[in-house]
């Protein structure tokens, strides 16, 4: 079976189970990268009944929100069911300018508040389908599956590595209420996302054409310090964005009478964007020891 066949496959396994344990179709997310992209077409291929949700997480680029806002009119023609999510922290509106005030530190690579906030909190209780590859990363490579079944007790997740896992009985069965997730790219590369979005002719996200790598939010610190300063460079508003939040953070930190080394709002950008001369920082475990 190829490539293709197998992600359509898996598609409509998730499909199933989705209608049989939720009563729900299955929800497809998207965040207007090529990977999304690719899930939306096989999912349309796999013939299944699924819906299609975006996380406005705030911190996209002006280019991408456009480009999501156009493919969902295009779905929406075609009679996909299209929602924008907007985020949520402690049951009132959120964005990254107001997270990060409230959690105290900027984010990290250890500590990705943002993402669990402003992304992941989409499709709980639901069987969702995502375009995680572990292409993408060693540590995807190494805690991704095919299917997850996600739960807060690490001992009752369930996550299938392959197709054939001696686990998927125990995966088809299991009642505990939580996240489940279909990855069906898992184990594609880039060249075969790139090679069947320009077989398929798919829409492509402008800022690709561009030479930007990724799509995702402004200033991850996934992205590493040179794709950043690409990112700022191109959209320094952003910067200004992120500068403002930290000034913010250090009033609430001085205010709750936390350790406050830093002096400015800059002071903590250089430090997040891993500038080496910047003295008199605290340190990941000063952070860490507060809100999460």
């Amino acid at each position: 079976m190829d490539k293709e066949q197998l992600a359509i496959a898996r598609l409509q396994d998730a499909a199933r189970l989705s209608e049989h344990r939720y009563k729900k179709p299955l929800m497809v997310t998207y965040s207007g990268g090529k990977d999304s992209q690719v899930l939306v077409a096989l999912a349309e291929r796999a013939g299944i009944n699924f819906e299609v949700v975006n996380s406005h997480t705030t911190a996209d680029a002006p280019e991408t929100v456009y480009f999501i806002r156009e493919q969902f009119k295009a779905m929406e023609e075609r009679e996909i069911k299209c929602s924008i999510v907007m985020p949520r922290y402690k049951d009132k509106p959120v964005s990254m300018w107001t997270l990060i005030p409230q959690k105290l530190m900027p984010p990290t690579r250890l500590v990705r508040y943002c993402c669990a906030v402003l992304k992941e909190n989409t499709g709980r209780d639901r069987f969702i389908a995502t375009g995680v590859r572990w292409a993408e990363s060693t540590r995807r490579k190494n805690s991704r599956g095919v299917m997850e079944l996600m739960h807060k007790d690490p001992a009752k997740r369930i996550i299938l590595m392959g197709d054939n896992d001696e686990k998927r009985q125990l995966f088809e069965t299991c009642n505990l209420k939580s996240k489940m997730t279909v990855n069906p790219i898992v184990d594609w590369s880039d060249d075969d996302v790139w090679d069947y979005t320009h077989s398929e002719h798919l829409p492509v996200n402008p800022l690709y054409c561009e030479g930007q790598k990724r799509v995702g939010c402004i200033g991850c610190p996934m992205a590493g310090r040179g794709g950043r300063q690409r990112e700022f460079m191109r959209w320094h508003a952003y910067e200004k964005m992120y500068i403002s939040a930290f000034e913010r953070m250090l009033d609430v930190r001085k205010a709750k009478g936390l350790p406050c080394d830093w002096q400015t709002g800059m002071d903590v950008f250089r430090w997040w964007m891993e500038d080496d001369n910047i003295s008199g920082q605290l340190s990941m475990d000063d952070l860490m020891g507060e809100e999460r």
